[in-house]
């Protein structure tokens, strides 16, 4: 019981030790960024291309092989001795938001980075090869489209994407010429599900419930799906001082009722739903609002309680505006769906946190990731460490080393049982 408890002691300094490597690290890499005043790594970019050198160093002092694919994931392998095994691969995405938080993506890549060298040093021996990516753009900030790096993995990629253009009309097509990148061989990113093990994505939690919870780590269970509208309400303009009030079509009004019925949805329904742009026309102090755009955002877990409050919802902003004289038109500019998490990761993962004196405990991702990408290729588990009230995409993103050291132990501990191997003492 004493050589036990000495060898959880051992494991526990080891990852410490790292996790403050990890955090000094991601204080480097908020370096590569296009802005001096604040993190700003887009696709394709001089800042992801600095990341990318970046992270090939690291990879390589944790003795592993580096490269890059033909999309601009960087990668980095903890070789099986089995040349012909498959691979398991652990990471996250290395872009980021306009002024962004430093630990969003980048944790997850550098946890794997760390997961690797660990294994190097006590020579663990796997059936499997242990690939660490760090994906090229998962936000979608320069050319709108979102999991580019994730989905060329799994065979997602699409010809049209080459045609989009950033905000100064340099298209995607052109910006991979530039990095050094062929765009005809952009498929070639793909990896064949067969040579697959499965994916693990650790990533901060971007919400509150483990701090609620005072638990420093989380298994998902699920990554909502989303749905996003732009709305139109047609109504007639008119002077503000002269036009009776039983005789306005205020379309500004009737968009308050709609937005007002939004929340009803979520309690209706239990899904989140966020109104986060609004405009009004012609807007102007003295003006009845004649028109009025609006954006909704719809989530769940599960795609069915999602369309149903989306159908509830229609039918009810339809009501409010028709009883107004309004006129209501939609356009769906996103959609995907729900992603459950693989059972096996979730219980590799739950008896990790065992092992590691951790209180099991699941939640769900609201947020989109990476991990959603690899639904229909490969398993995915992912792993959440808390943040700070829940802060992310934002400067003032935060997390404990501690934290980060707990993470390391569980994904250490949840390979190893994955690889039926002992973790090193």
């Amino acid at each position: 019981m004493l050589v036990a408890r000495k060898n959880k002691e051992v494991i526990k300094t080891q990852s410490l030790d790292a996790a403050v490597r990890i955090m000094h690290r991601c204080d480097t890499l908020a370096q590569a960024s296009l802005s001096s005043e604040h993190i700003e790594r887009t696709y394709l970019s001089n800042a992801h291309a600095q990341a990318n050198k970046i992270i090939e160093g690291w990879i390589s002092e944790a003795q592993m092989q580096s490269w890059q694919d033909a999309v601009g994931n960087v990668w980095g392998r903890y070789a099986s001795e089995d040349v012909e095994a498959p691979a398991l691969i652990i990471g996250s995405h290395l872009d980021s938001v306009v002024n962004a938080g430093r630990y969003d993506g980048i944790l997850g890549v550098l946890l794997g980075i760390e997961l690797g060298s660990f294994l190097a040093k006590h020579r663990v021996k796997l059936p499997f090869h242990l690939d660490v990516v760090g994906f090229c753009d998962e936000e979608g900030v320069r050319f709108g489209a979102t999991l580019l790096g994730s989905k060329a993995l799994a065979g997602k990629w699409q010809p049209a994407w080459m045609d989009l253009t950033d905000e100064n009309g340099v298209s995607l097509s052109e910006a991979m010429t530039e990095f050094g990148l062929d765009p005809s061989k952009a498929i070639d990113a793909k990896r064949d599900p067969e040579t697959i093990r499965g994916f693990l994505e650790v990533h901060i939690e971007q919400g509150p419930l483990l701090e609620k919870r005072g638990l420093p780590v989380g298994v998902v269970t699920d990554i909502a799906g989303a749905r996003r509208f732009e709305f139109i309400i047609e109504g007639k303009a008119g002077h503000s001082g002269t036009v009776p009030m039983f005789l306005r079509n205020d379309a500004l009004l009737g968009a308050s009722f709609c937005i007002q019925a939004v929340e009803e949805a979520t309690k209706r329904f239990d899904v989140l739903a966020t109104v986060g742009q609004i405009s009004c026309e012609p807007g102007a102090v003295n003006v009845i609002p004649g028109n009025v755009n609006f954006s909704l955002d719809l989530r769940s877990a599960k795609d069915g309680v999602r369309d149903r409050a989306l159908s509830w919802l229609m039918n009810k902003m339809r009501f409010e505006c028709q009883r107004r004289g309004l006129n209501i038109d939609y356009i769906e500019i996103h959609s995907a769906d729900a992603v459950a998490c693989d059972s096996e990761w979730q219980r590799l993962l739950e008896s990790a946190m065992r092992d590691s004196g951790v209180e099991v405990n699941s939640l769900a991702s609201g947020a989109g990731h990476d991990a959603m990408a690899m639904s229909g290729y490969t398993p995915m588990g992912m792993l959440f460490v808390r943040c700070a009230e829940g802060i992310s995409h934002h400067p003032a993103e935060s997390i404990m080393v501690e934290d980060v050291s707990v993470a390391l132990e569980v994904i250490t501990r949840a390979i190893c049982d994955k690889a039926k191997v002992e973790v090193p003492r």
